[in-house]
């Protein structure tokens, strides 16, 4: 369950995972960052994201062209 909701809908690269970032710094490690985006280049965008900053991408879905990720504060 997420500690925080981030809804950036309707935002294109790199907008969603720069909030993202600045979002995530203000939890603490191990609470959990939900991100809701429309941009369907998000998905490589949170995975690279998680890769270079050492956070963990819990998970991530689609439904209905709203992609939704779980990404956990190292």
């Amino acid at each position: 369950m997420a500690n925080t909701v981030l809804d950036t809908s309707g935002m294109t690269c790199p907008i969603p995972v720069l909030k993202a970032k600045k979002a995530i710094m203000g939890l603490k490690s191990g609470e959990v960052l939900e991100v809701i985006a429309t941009d369907p280049g998000s998905v490589l965008d949170f995975e690279v994201f998680c890769g270079v900053s050492g956070h963990t991408l819990l998970s991530h879905s689609e439904s209905g062209g709203v992609f939704r990720f779980e990404i956990q504060r190292t």
